[in-house]
């Protein structure tokens, strides 16, 4: 149990005032009275604010979840500060969290405040800041209260919110109300063209101008606006290369977790409703959903995305998918079993974009091309470039992930192809 002990400062003064004092007296030299008198001084004032009651000491975190690069205070809680003077603390350092004053360390007068310490997650994930000690003092140094071992404190680091913008619409939107242009006619507001007025067609949309310059009532066509069905596939069997955090190298996982996370809100955002599939060990999956309490549930699935235990790539993936819906697999495409699967969704009749995460992690290095470690990842990537190459020629378009305006293109194509007449034989 932790009590008050005196500081080495008082026991040293105390001895010396003693000494001193029985020095002078037995040895007769005054001198030795004179120089042990401070100490005395100091062991009196020391021994006089010895703290009569116990803290209760406790930290708290004011924020548990973060996006990576923000930061959030630890505060200390403590019931009862009389006699107390100093307070100093000290956090052990965590992976991937930096902290500020440097190396977790501060302290201060109980006048002034208690002493906070600021950490920033610098990678996304789940986050434990290390064991803390903390240590109470009381007036004139003279006595100490602990240091006392606080537990750890956790919070969730989302991923950071790459800024993400696409023009293009989603190719073949299957929903009821949304944003995106539908292949089918209907009440919106997207400009369709000019026809002749039929029986059924509302008043309102007659175009009066048109309809005086040829003598005929005509009437303007739109088309109808809907949400889309959106499914991320996350591949995480796997991260090569080394995360730095967001001021240093980002991992294959990293860029797929980021990229992701990006997507999500950009088209929940947009009124989109978004569903996910890790593919891992212990997969997971969140249906589709809309909203900003649905958003902040796929950041939280994200943030948990673990590879410790490697797991194997699934020969289907059965998402449930309906004809419009879009489907971005984000995956460096090391595992033959996923590109299967993907070809396989491809050949089912959805949208299927393959988005590659390989970032800078098989970027080569200058080096012995003839050692054991660039042999095998040259190899690596011939495989993997073989497997991009097959599901290029199935229709399946691949693009690296860039960021704002990744997706443009690719979309806009997926949607001149969908509007394309189909022969059927």
């Amino acid at each position: 149990m932790t009590s008050w002990r005196p500081t080495p400062a008082l026991v040293r003064s105390c001895l010396l005032a003693l000494g001193g004092m029985t020095g002078g007296v037995v040895l007769g030299q005054e001198v030795l009275v004179v120089l042990a008198a401070p100490f005395a001084v100091l062991a009196a004032m020391g021994l006089a604010a010895r703290p009569r009651t116990a803290p209760l000491v406790s930290a708290q975190l004011d924020h548990v979840r973060l996006h990576e690069g923000q930061a959030t205070t630890s505060r200390l809680e403590v019931a009862d500060l009389d006699g107390v003077e100093h307070i100093a603390r000290v956090a052990l350092p965590a992976p991937h969290v930096a902290t500020r004053p440097a190396y977790g360390a501060a302290g201060s007068l109980v006048d002034e405040e208690l002493p906070t310490i600021v950490f920033s997650p610098r990678r996304w994930g789940r986050r434990a800041v290390g064991a803390e000690r903390v240590a109470l003092t009381s007036a004139w140094a003279g006595w100490v209260w602990g240091p006392l071992d606080l537990p750890e404190r956790g919070f969730n680091v989302l991923p950071q919110t790459a800024p993400y913008d696409s023009r293009a619409e989603v190719p073949q939107p299957d929903g009821l109300v949304g944003r995106h242009r539908s292949r089918r006619l209907g009440s919106g507001t997207e400009f369709e063209g000019i026809r002749p007025f039929a029986t059924g067609d509302r008043l309102k949309r007659i175009t009066w101008p048109v309809s005086l310059r040829t003598g005929e009532l005509h009437v303007i066509t739109t088309r109808a606006e809907q949400d889309a069905g959106v499914w991320l596939v996350l591949d995480g069997l796997g991260d090569m290369g080394v995360s730095g955090g967001i001021d240093g190298a980002a991992s294959t996982l990293d860029l797929t977790v980021r990229a992701a996370s990006a997507l999500a809100e950009h088209h929940v955002r947009t009124g989109d409703r978004v569903g996910m599939l890790v593919v891992s060990a212990d997969g997971t999956r969140v249906p589709l959903g809309s909203g900003a309490r649905h958003l902040q549930r796929l950041q939280g699935t994200l943030a948990r995305v673990r590879t410790e235990a490697r797991g194997v790539a699934p020969d289907r993936l059965d998402l449930g998918a309906g004809a419009g819906s879009v489907v971005y697999v984000l995956s460096p495409m090391f595992f033959t079993p996923l590109v299967t699967a993907t070809a396989t969704l491809q050949r089912g009749g959805g949208s299927v974009v393959v988005i590659d995460t390989i970032g800078d992690a098989m970027t080569t290095r200058d080096g012995d091309r003839l050692e054991l470690a660039s042999l095998a990842s040259r190899m690596q990537k011939v495989e993997r470039d073989d497997r991009l190459q097959r599901l290029a020629e199935l229709g399946t378009p691949v693009v690296p992930w860039r960021g704002p305006g990744t997706l443009d293109t690719v979309l806009q194509q997926l949607a001149r192809r969908g509007r394309a007449p189909k022969v059927r034989a």
